[in-house]
């Protein structure tokens, strides 16, 4: 698979606790210059950075991050803020012990208000698939298409493990049946996101083999730099 493929996959991140503005900076210059799917930053950069790129690349922030155990109407409001601050693009962390719980209609109510939110942005559900049983990775799949999300997103990247290859595999497969379902009716297409842990060039191109359709990582962008190195 060419670079170039895999970079306009990525959500170039930078999401670390001490990220500074010319960090920031530097992930939007990579970004738009690497041409990646978009930019994913913490929420109180995201009106600089906006002003920054314009239109040269999606702003994405994260909502209810790292853990996810915000009220739904703090999120909603997290989602409201960034996108009038200018995000092109949301990644919302589920309550991770409503599932556990059992309480669907939570989680799925809670993704809907986020939606509500965010209208015409595009929304990416993180499930945290190292804290989930198998049952509830299908589960999620079928609340965050429920709740109109566009893509369901496996980690934080800051819990226990982030992606893993067989996740991803079983994610595709819940995904895929979900739209072929969804086409009957008319519905668009849900997606898949793997994010935390992606070791490199190889690695993430597997990924997209496997079904990822988006990639949160920073490490594609620095191998491709160090492809440039070595030219």
């Amino acid at each position: 698979m060419e670079v170039s493929e895999i970079l306009k996959r990525c959500d170039h991140t930078l999401l670390a606790q001490d990220s500074t503005w010319e960090q920031i900076r530097q992930i939007c210059d990579d970004g738009i210059k690497y041409g990646c799917a978009s930019v994913c930053i913490p929420p109180a950069f995201v009106k600089r950075a906006k002003e920054y790129v314009g239109e040269r690349i999606p702003v994405c922030t994260v909502i209810g991050f790292p853990n996810g155990y915000n009220t739904p109407e703090v999120k909603a409001f997290e989602a409201a803020d960034a996108v009038r601050n200018g995000a092109d693009e949301i990644d919302m962390v589920i309550n991770v012990g409503a599932l556990k719980d059992g309480d669907f209609d939570y989680v799925k109510d809670e993704i809907a208000l986020v939606r509500a939110a965010c209208p015409g942005k595009v929304l990416k559900v993180i499930i945290e698939t190292c804290l989930l049983t198998e049952r509830e990775k299908a589960v999620m799949c079928v609340l965050a298409d429920r709740a109109g999300a566009d893509l369901v997103k496996t980690s934080t990247g800051f819990s226990k493990g982030g992606a893993t290859h067989e996740d991803v595999i079983k994610l595709r497969e819940y995904i895929d049946a979900i739209n072929e379902a969804g086409r009957l009716r008319g519905r668009g297409e849900l997606g898949l996101k793997a994010s935390g842990g992606i070791k490199d060039l190889e690695d993430a191109a597997l990924y997209i083999k496997e079904g990822a359709d988006r990639l949160g990582t920073s490490r594609v962008v620095k191998a491709a730099k160090a492809l440039e190195d070595e030219a």
